[in-house]
């Protein structure tokens, strides 16, 4: 169980204000200092919102800074906390796009980051996060990292940072890949004749309920989906147009590709 006195989270969106909502349900901090100057952050227990780096308390001394914000505008934010850029304090940064290097050009070549993609599942302790460490990062650091992430979900760590951009791609956008799914499953059944509200539910149900089958299973994706499709049924029916040329898999894979190659395009 890890716990500090004060974590510093800078920027509170959906991601930041997920990755709070679990780390507060895990008490690991005795202090949230949040700096989000666009939205109205809840005045919760533990939970202090300022606007700006000057409205921080004067004995603010985090032992990680959450980079939370958008990475169009870090250069807009980030320099204040070089002061914050000592060897006991590690720099957690969740900005798609924005490698090691342009932390270290900005908060000094002593600073100690690690960069993380986690998605918003976080905020229900369901997330899964990867992480590459920077250099100088101690193993009390990762340590650290992994138990801030570990209080949303599931974490796992990469030794080559280039792959940052794919894991951006795959599960950093990933729930929303499944939540088009949903939409589309639900448009599929209304205008097959459902009423539009029962199409809904019945896709939402569908998708949560094979979810959490995948979680318990010890069986492949493969596998479960074989235990779905009797040969000549229903199932196998809709599986051939889904997999006609593993059309499905095809526009997977190139829409990946198109965001890991934006996640690229946001390091320059």
């Amino acid at each position: 169980m890890i716990h500090m006195r004060d974590l510093l989270l800078i920027g509170c969106g959906k991601m930041g204000g997920a990755m709070l909502s679990g780390w507060r349900r895990a008490a690991v901090a005795d202090r949230y200092l949040v700096v989000e100057p666009n939205t109205d952050v809840p005045r919760l227990s533990g939970v202090y919102p300022v606007t700006d780096f000057d409205s921080l308390p004067p004995d603010t001394r985090p032992g990680v800074v959450v980079l939370a914000v958008k990475p169009q505008v870090m250069d807009e934010v980030i320099y204040p906390y070089r002061s914050f850029a000592k060897s006991s304090t590690v720099f957690l940064s969740i900005a798609a796009g924005k490698p090691v290097d342009y932390f270290l050009d900005r908060l000094g070549a002593g600073a100690r980051v690690v960069r993380a993609m986690p998605n918003t599942p976080a905020a229900i302790a369901k997330g899964v996060s990867v992480l590459f460490a920077g250099p100088g990062v101690t193993p009390e650091q990762k340590a650290l990292c992994s138990g801030l992430l570990s209080a949303v979900g599931a974490v796992e760590w990469l030794e080559d940072e280039d792959l940052i951009d794919v894991v951006t791609a795959v599960s950093g956008g990933g729930p929303a890949y499944v939540f088009l799914l949903i939409e589309a499953l639900a448009k599929a059944g209304e205008a097959a004749g459902l009423p539009a509200d029962i199409a809904m539910r019945l896709a939402r149900g569908t998708v949560i309920g094979a979810g959490a089958l995948a979680e318990q299973s010890r069986e492949a994706a493969d596998e479960l989906r074989q235990n779905v499709t009797s040969p000549g049924g229903t199932t196998a029916a809709a599986l051939a147009e889904l997999m006609d040329g593993d059309a499905l898999t095809e526009l997977l894979t190139r829409a990946v590709a198109a965001a890991a190659a934006r996640s690229r395009e946001l390091a320059g």
